[in-house]
């Protein structure tokens, strides 16, 4: 199975372009920072990575600002003539603020 659940900033957006089909197309940049655990020991992850998004995905990721956090669900796939890999965002949702919270 080729599914990617990633949480990421949204840095860099290109202009709306259309696929040879007519959908909208996005092209994304995406930076993701975070620390996991990897055999008991805490590993400080940071990459940025390339995207795409078409159709109603691109339209929906076309309003959010740049520097939003957003939450990305998709599939990894083959970069355009055979360079490197694309994150393809088949969904998203950008995750509520967190209150603020006041010191008791």
């Amino acid at each position: 199975m080729n599914r990617l659940l990633l949480h990421a900033q949204l840095v860099q957006r290109s202009a709306t372009r259309y696929t040879p089909a007519g959908l909208p197309a996005l092209d994304l940049s995406l930076k993701h920072e975070s620390t996991v655990d990897q055999e008991g020991q805490p590993r400080k992850l940071s990459f940025e990575m390339r995207a795409l998004a078409v159709g109603e995905v691109a339209r929906g990721l076309n309003g959010v600002a740049l520097g939003a956090a957003v939450d990305l669900a998709g599939f990894i796939a083959q970069g355009r003539n055979g360079r490197g890999w694309v994150f393809h965002v088949t969904e998203f949702s950008v995750p509520a603020a967190a209150p603020d919270t006041v010191p008791a």
